[in-house]
């Protein structure tokens, strides 16, 4: 029997009509269905400040015409809106008399104030808001410690994690990872009123070609790289770390929005493990997607890390200002530092949207401890450019290179920019294939050209300062100056 006449469920950020928390549960408690998705003038407007061409409105408006397109073959359809969803969806709620909103937690910070804003609204309407877990397996006070108090290690984190699908006979317990069920019954799906998903000029965006920079977005995009994935997670431990090789899954940007269930990630990891044919890779892919829960979770319970140290001494900090720091930030954020691996791996981030998970450790430990610059520049720059940008995430890996974070790296260890590109791209395939002005360089001298001897830099057809910037920062030097900044953390 159901609960609720006409229900709405308010898509957010899980693009995909199967295995969907929200969705389930209105299918389950409602006569009728609809089904909407607010483009959120509070998150798009600020966006348009930085120029309008973003990557990720792209991506999701073709997500959302993707999901559209599957739920109309159901019966249903898309309401969506270019509006402020705060005040959209309990109008439009009221305007379809619908008793309750289903929607799926966010965590953070500005969604939470804008969630209890809608309930509210919704209250007063005699309507409900039910959110359910879904973007995460775990999520806020699920992994408690022993003395049940969150955590802020991951290590034990993870055992925690892992200990709740432990059975008595060993192995997994793989239900709790089952795949909620989103079959609607005939005619459940109510069809949306007249009118159509906003185009990306309505809302003030330029077309961009995802093609180009090999996106495919939506629910097809997600599958067509998880099948192209599992074949090679055998390897990924390995393969994950160098950038010029097909190590990663490259499936963070559908995490981020939902194209993909992370309950089906974990599951596949699992399953692997069990059948012993994930080998090492399947334990470790299973371990990053851990640290994406223990992220999620350390926003939760401390939203103080949107704007200050997790570890608050390390707020004493003292870091670089002025003009100085500003050219050389600019010099960062433009791939112009002079250090190969880290000038390429901004580039792809500017290019692309996407950086190698190995780069961004090294970039922002390069402007963290070789520039002296405040990470929260770093996190700032990441969160515009970034196709797969989540900001507990985000934050959570701008901490830890800047040692300010939870079970962070120690402030003493500092990255160096050549023995990293030499151990990690040790060919300079990677470094080639954005600096192509350095390809004649060969593996050894392309690391750091400024050590090449200037006849054969110039029989390479470089000039250092006018083909290729000469280092902005000697890291030796940088080094000592580094560990004399985090001196305070000391006392």
């Amino acid at each position: 029997m159901s609960h609720y006449d006409k229900s709405l469920v308010w898509f957010r950020r899980d693009l995909r009509n199967f295995d969907h928390a929200a969705l389930h549960h209105a299918l389950q408690s409602s006569r009728s269905v609809y089904c909407a998705f607010i483009f959120d003038k509070d998150i798009l407007d600020p966006l348009l400040e930085h120029g309008t061409l973003d990557r990720r409105v792209a991506f999701l408006h073709a997500s959302l015409i993707e999901l559209d397109a599957a739920l109309r073959a159901q019966g249903g359809g898309l309401i969506v809106r270019h509006a402020r969803a705060e005040t959209a969806i309990p109008a439009l709620a009221a305007e379809l008399g619908a008793d309750a909103v289903f929607i799926n937690h966010d965590y953070e910070p500005a969604a939470v104030v804008r969630d209890q804003a809608v309930a509210a609204a919704l209250k007063k309407k005699g309507c409900a808001l039910l959110s359910s877990k879904d973007q995460v397996i775990h999520e806020k006070s699920e992994v408690l410690s022993q003395m049940g108090k969150p955590m802020s290690v991951f290590t034990p984190y993870k055992n925690a994690w892992l200990k709740k699908f432990n059975l008595p006979s060993g192995g997994y317990d793989l239900s709790l990872l089952d795949a909620y069920d989103c079959t609607p019954k005939k005619s459940q799906f109510a069809a949306p009123p007249a009118g159509g998903i906003p185009t990306l000029a309505e809302m003030g965006f330029d077309a961009c070609d995802l093609a180009a920079i090999h996106i495919q977005p939506g629910m097809r995009g997600a599958q067509t790289l998880l099948d192209d994935f599992l074949p090679r997670l055998l390897h990924y431990g390995v393969a994950r770390d160098f950038p010029a090789v097909k190590g990663p899954s490259y499936l963070s940007v559908h995490l981020r929005f939902g194209t993909v269930s992370i309950r089906a990630l974990a599951r596949h990891a699992m399953q692997a493990i069990q059948a012993g044919t994930g080998g090492e890779g399947a334990a470790v892919w299973l371990s990053e997607l851990v640290w994406r829960d223990f992220y999620f979770m350390i926003l939760h319970h401390h939203p103080h890390v949107t704007e200050c140290a997790f570890k608050a001494d390390y707020d004493r900090i003292a870091w670089e200002e002025g003009k100085k720091a500003d050219a050389d930030f600019a010099a960062w954020c433009e791939g112009r530092t002079g250090y190969p691996l880290v000038d390429a791996a901004m580039h792809q981030l500017n290019q692309t949207g996407y950086m190698h998970n190995r780069l961004r450790m090294v970039t922002a430990c390069f402007l963290i401890k070789d520039l002296g610059i405040d990470w929260r520049r770093g996190e700032a720059y990441f969160a515009r450019q970034l196709n797969d940008f989540d900001l507990s995430a985000n934050n959570g890996g701008w901490q830890w290179a800047a040692s300010s974070g939870c079970d962070a790296q120690p402030y003493f260890r500092i990255f160096n920019p050549i023995t990293q590109s030499e151990k990690f791209d040790a060919d300079g395939k990677f470094i080639k294939r954005y600096l192509p002005q350095l390809a004649k360089l060969d593996r050894k001298q392309i690391h750091a050209p400024w050590l090449v001897p200037e006849l054969l830099l110039r029989s390479a057809g470089i000039t250092l300062g006018k083909d290729y910037p000469a280092p902005i920062v000697a890291h030796d030097e940088a080094r000592k100056r580094t560990l004399e900044r985090y001196a305070v953390v000391k006392k």
